[in-house]
């Protein structure tokens, strides 16, 4: 699953997540999505997602790779995050165009409806439009400057 051996390998060791049980409805009203666009994770996919979340300090699910972003929003976000000085040995991507249970997954998981996604220790802080606002403000800098996930300057 998602293309990563790790990540598939480990599916099955990690338990369902705690995140509390919402139900079908619940879902809809706060998404406002139709009956036929709602569907739960399986507990497979919710632990999967989990130990991709947990994989690295900084997580971008994204459409391409960071060297081959395939749409202008994930292209934008791994500029942010090069701008802010993000430590490559703390990063990493994961290409949801790779698995469709992913890319429909991530979705559910954050319940937010767009990719790009970046989790920061974590937690999730939002998408491309989230980002860039973040980044314009100074909030991104904190934040990432608080975990020590950027590169320190030498000297």
């Amino acid at each position: 699953m998602f293309g990563r051996t790790a990540i598939s390998s480990t599916c099955r060791q990690v338990s369902q997540s705690s995140r509390p049980f919402v139900s079908r409805y619940a879902i809809s009203q706060s998404l406002q999505l139709t009956p036929h666009q709602i569907r739960l994770l399986s507990s497979e996919t919710r632990a999967a997602i989990d130990k991709a979340v947990a994989s690295a300090p900084v997580v971008l699910f994204m459409k391409g790779t960071p060297e081959t972003p395939q749409c202008g929003f994930s292209r934008a976000s791994i500029q942010i995050l090069g701008m802010q000085g993000v430590d490559p040995k703390k990063f990493t991507a994961f290409n949801v165009l790779e698995d469709e249970e992913l890319r429909q997954g991530i979705k559910e998981y954050s319940e937010w409806p767009t990719i790009p996604q970046l989790y920061v220790d974590k937690e999730f802080v939002g998408g491309c439009d989230i980002l860039a606002s973040m980044h314009q403000n100074g909030e991104l800098a904190k934040i990432l400057e608080e975990k020590r996930v950027v590169v320190e300057p030498e000297g």
